[in-house]
């Protein structure tokens, strides 16, 4: 083989390898591409279901309290929460769920009403806080580990359990309601 034929050779595997290098970047900036358009909406559809459960865990938790007729009755509830807040706000008789979301889920600025909670979506540009309201206080009065305290409970990779007790009712005449962390 002539020394004309191997540098001949040896371009033609250099060329090969310049070209395999340039389809991988290339291939890899579609994948970019795709993955930048599709993220935000795995990310708004994931925040929508978290949304629903919470709704839903926050309907569980009004059907409870409105079985727990008897003074002395206590049930076990798991919260899970993987994203957002649960808020007790005990000196106000209110239970809350807040997100920060890719998903609006009302219109901003407009409060709807999912049967007996209110719904409130503020955009903030990028995100959408979402903040779900269970107002208690013309029927039980809320406490968390039996005082008036705000207890803001946050995301974890177990669920809470709570122990859910009617303390009987207090000198207004409302149903005392304990929320106490197992």
């Amino acid at each position: 083989m002539k020394s004309s034929e191997r540098l001949f050779f040896k371009k033609h595997k250099a060329q090969i390898w310049v070209e395999t290098v340039i389809y991988i970047l290339i291939a890899f900036v579609m994948i970019g591409l795709v993955l930048s358009f599709v993220k935000p909406k795995i990310e708004e559809l994931r925040d929508k279901a978290i949304i629903e459960q919470s709704i839903e865990i926050m309907n569980n938790l009004d059907n409870i309290f409105s079985e727990m007729l008897i003074p002395g009755n206590k049930r076990v509830v798991e919260i899970g929460i993987k994203k957002g807040e649960f808020i007790i706000v005990a000196s106000e008789d209110r239970i809350e769920f807040e997100i920060q979301s890719r998903y609006l889920y009302s219109e901003p600025g407009e409060t709807i009403y999912v049967g007996n909670l209110n719904v409130t979506t503020t955009d903030l540009g990028k995100y959408a806080d979402v903040k779900i309201t269970r107002d208690y206080s013309s029927q039980y009065n809320i406490a968390y580990q039996n005082s008036e305290e705000t207890k803001i409970i946050t995301k974890s990779s177990v669920p809470y359990r709570f122990v859910i007790t009617n303390e009987g009712e207090d000198v207004s005449g409302k149903i005392k309601i304990n929320m106490d962390l197992m």
